[in-house]
């Protein structure tokens, strides 16, 4: 369950790197520690077609099940199950969620994970809808864009430390452009884990985000 990730890539950089046409972000800081329920750019398709760069809140909404009994949905932030009914009218609202490193819990806290020691950019494979609900009692309802990313087997740099899952990565030019455009049973195929000896792992130095690669 990757829970924690990092955005320090120059914006300008990003917009390029992510062919957007459009960046409604404003005056976007360097993030060393997104959590859930925290804003985080994300790169979609407008309604125009052309790639857009906003923010949204992370959190996808929860299935009617688990929120009985509850006042507020906290929100999934990892997917698994694309198959599952909850997931179905949202997988033609795909995303990218830019990343230069992630997180998984270890026994002495976070081990973080880049895709080498300059920390390029890449993209979790994500949804988003638009959303209208409580996510915090005290906020009460609001209006609001979210989004979660897609979780696969992990490769091995991340088994050792978490064997369960990892966030499904989107490395390369092509890749991100299938997950945008293609039909879902194309996209679908992109949910796969990354291959062994991609990753660099480093554990969490004293500042927020900080990494020991």
């Amino acid at each position: 369950m990757c829970n924690l990730y990092a955005l320090t890539t120059n914006q300008s950089a990003m917009r390029l790197m992510l062919r957007a046409v459009r960046d409604e972000l404003g005056n976007f800081p360097p993030r060393p520690a997104i959590y859930p329920d925290q804003t985080a750019p994300i790169l979609r398709l407008g309604n125009d077609g052309a790639p857009e760069l906003v923010l949204a809140r992370w959190g996808m909404p929860s299935p009617a099940f688990a929120l009985r009994g509850k006042a507020a949905d906290r929100g999934i932030t990892n997917i698994r199950n694309t198959a599952s009914p909850h997931w179905r009218p949202y997988l033609a609202q795909r995303c990218l969620v830019p990343f230069d490193a992630f997180a998984e819990p270890g026994p002495n806290g976070p081990v973080w994970f880049t895709l080498g020691a300059a920390r390029p950019l890449a993209c979790f494979a994500g949804l988003w809808t638009h959303w209208r609900g409580v996510r915090k009692v005290k906020e009460g309802e609001v209006a609001t864009s979210l989004f979660g990313f897609l979780t696969t087997e992990p490769n091995r740099e991340v088994a050792a430390i978490h064997p369960k899952a990892m966030p499904v990565i989107l490395a390369t030019t092509d890749a991100q452009t299938t997950w945008l455009e293609a039909p879902w049973p194309e996209a679908a195929g992109l949910q796969g884990k990354l291959p062994d000896c991609t990753l660099r792992t480093g554990i969490e130095n004293d500042h927020p985000g900080g990494l020991n690669v």
